[in-house]
């Protein structure tokens, strides 16, 4: 009877990270469009934007696969 209650704060949590994930990879993909449309128009070296953001970009990864960990785990 207890794991049948927690199915559906399970099914919520596996909802809420598929959730998440959308929304992260798209503020990644935001992200990455808008400082190079940004670097372009003030004619910065693509390569020097990259390396500024690419931290950012590494942690928002990391972030992407444990998210995508906990969802696996949640859904295995």
């Amino acid at each position: 009877m207890t794991q049948a209650s927690e199915n559906p704060t399970l099914q919520a949590t596996a909802e809420e990270l598929s959730e998440v994930i959308t929304e992260l990879e798209q503020y990644r993909e935001r992200l990455l469009n808008d400082t190079i449309e940004t670097a372009k128009r003030a004619k910065l070296m693509k390569a020097a934007v990259m390396a500024q953001l690419e931290p950012e970009l590494a942690h928002i990864d990391a972030t992407l696969a444990q998210l995508r960990q906990q969802q696996a785990n949640l859904t295995a």
